[in-house]
Order: structure tokens, then sequence, then C-alpha cells
């Protein structure tokens, strides 16, 4: 199994397969905390080899800098399969998420899971806004 894809952004959709992302990022602007963020997505793209043809479990976690989840992790299943002519095939995921909430400043991490092996991680900065220069 190989991610092809693993990003934070804005918006993200998948048309008859084609995985379609609009706006990644890693930081988050707020002039106070706490802070919501009202929407945005993680485009997720993972390959499977035909012999990895079967269900998988997909879990992602939004940690704060300690490692305490910021909400519930994010569980669900992807079952691949393809014919006898193809070799590999690849499965788009998207979660959306809406209102979450950062209670400091600070260096979030946003962690993937699949079939209980850690297989990456996205930074999520919330930074102070600056002040804005006298011109």
């Amino acid at each position: 199994m190989k991610i092809e894809v693993f990003a934070l952004c804005d918006a993200a959709t998948d048309n008859h397969g084609k995985l379609n992302i609009l706006g990644t990022f890693d930081q988050i602007y707020a002039a106070r905390v706490p802070v919501s963020h009202p929407a945005c997505a993680i485009a997720l793209r993972l390959r499977f080899d035909k012999m990895e043809e079967g269900i998988h479990t997909v879990k992602l976690q939004l940690v704060n800098p300690d490692g305490i989840p910021v909400f519930q992790t994010m569980e669900g299943e992807v079952n691949p399969r393809m014919g006898n002519d193809v070799g590999s095939v690849s499965v788009n995921l998207i979660l959306n998420f809406q209102n979450i909430k950062f209670d400091a400043y600070a260096d979030y991490q946003i962690n993937l899971a699949i079939d209980d092996v850690a297989m990456a991680a996205l930074p999520l900065r919330v930074r102070e806004m600056p002040a804005p220069r006298n011109a």
C-alpha cells in the first residue's frame, strides 16, 4: 500500500475516481484563542497492489502538542477490489471537518494509521495573527 496523496485542504471532491483538491494549507492564523476553523477537509489517495485486496481500516486523529486528541478519532474501512488484469487500484477518501476548535496557539498534528500501523502525519500550526504594519 502506498500513500499517493495526504493533504489538509479547504475542500476536496471525488469525481469518478479523480481526486480534486482545493487550497492545501498547514497554518491557521487567529486573532485570539480559542478559535474555531469553519471548514476543511483531508484528501487521501491510497494505492493498493493486487496482494493487498480486501478490507483495511483507516484512522485519522488530530492531536495537540501533548499528543492528546482534539476530537474523537475518525475510523473507517476501505475494501479495494480489482480484476485479474489489474495490478493495483487507487482509493480516494475525503473527510470533511467543520468547526474544529483549537484552544491554544500551538503545533498540532494529523496522524494517519492504516491497519493500526502509523503511516504518515501532517503538521497543522495555529498561529497568532501578526499585528498590522504601519505604512
